[in-house]
């Protein structure tokens, strides 16, 4: 990005966005629609001349994505930045505008041209699977709440096959478990209308611990295996690689996984972890090796954790699915 001149800063809301051109210092509102966007870019090429141009703006989900989806269709340059980036390179912040949210986007965006690069748009399969993991997510923990309630409630009453709230539960908790299955079979089909993602998710699948639901999360979050250029590089986004903690001579600290990373995809690899613990043989006596070594429990699972992301890059990387070697062994 050092070629271009210039960078807009763009602070998305749920209405409106606001753009910031950092050298030209000016600043305009836009409605957070198509006419808005046709209307950003015509203000934008009017205030910048002859100057290359590139767009900068935070992730904000749903919000950003419409603008994401269309400067790419304009075939337009930008940038989609981590909000938590730009934060903490904006120094000591005490006032909070949207002007100066999208001023100092902008600004973050000059500074570190050099190192960007141009985002591009998930596939439109590959949106869709990310907004249906998202909803299954969401259903399975509206159903873990309402079996919860009835549990409760069957406690507390005498005959709970009788009671119409229990009935009412039962209903709603069934009709859930029908939603979920029915989610998860459109994810399939997802998965298996395009060829790429179908032979991912067959080599992830040949993992023990890894099914449909991590499978899926790991293809979605890695970009079908585009996005990170090795295991380690996930294993730093999800949260499960162990950093130093060290000053001068007195702190030397054990090294400690960041706080910083994707809870769902962490949490989803713990229990991937404790299941291929009781069903691979293999990783079940490396976790046997790391308790033996001293290391505290949720330690050697983070340990099987890396191991089965490792795997996980190892198989596709390959094109082959995993064999456990050691029930083979003599």
């Amino acid at each position: 990005m050092k070629n271009y001149q210039e960078v807009v800063g763009i602070d998305v809301s749920k209405k409106t966005i606001d753009a910031y051109c950092h050298k030209a210092q000016v600043h305009k509102e836009f409605v957070n629609d198509v006419s808005g966007y046709k209307s950003l870019l015509k203000w934008v090429s009017k205030s910048t001349k002859e100057y290359m141009v590139f767009y900068c703006f935070e992730n904000t989900g749903y919000y950003s994505l419409k603008l994401a989806l269309y400067l790419n269709s304009k075939d337009v340059v930008y940038v989609e930045e981590s909000p938590l980036k730009i934060k903490r390179s904006s120094g000591i912040v005490k006032e909070k505008t949207d002007r100066l949210d999208a001023s100092l986007i902008a600004r973050y965006g000059w500074l570190y041209r050099e190192e960007l690069s141009p985002s591009t748009v998930k596939s439109t399969s590959q949106l869709e699977l990310g907004r249906l993991l998202a909803l299954r997510d969401q259903l399975v923990r509206n159903n873990a709440g309402l079996k919860g309630t009835l549990k409760e409630l069957k406690n507390l009453l005498s005959s709970p096959t009788t009671d119409l709230g229990c009935i009412s539960l039962k209903r709603s908790i069934d009709y859930l478990e029908k939603q979920v299955t029915s989610i998860e079979s459109r994810i399939k089909e997802i998965l298996f209308e395009d060829r790429a993602m179908q032979k991912n998710y067959k080599l992830l699948t040949s993992l023990k611990g890894v099914g449909l639901v991590v499978a899926s999360q790991i293809i979605y979050h890695t970009g079908n295996f585009t996005r990170f250029d090795n295991w380690r590089a996930f294993s730093s986004y999800c949260g499960t690689a162990p950093f130093a903690h060290e000053s001068g001579t007195s702190i030397h600290r054990r090294k400690q996984c960041h706080y910083l990373g994707d809870r769902k995809m962490k949490s989803l690899l713990s229990m991937a972890s404790v299941s291929a613990i009781q069903h691979d043989s293999e990783l079940r006596l490396y976790y046997q090796r790391k308790l033996a070594e001293g290391k505290d429990k949720m330690v050697a699972i983070n340990n099987v954790r890396n191991k089965l992301i490792a795997r996980a890059f190892a198989v596709v990387k390959r094109g082959t699915p995993y064999v456990e070697l050691q029930k083979f062994a003599a």
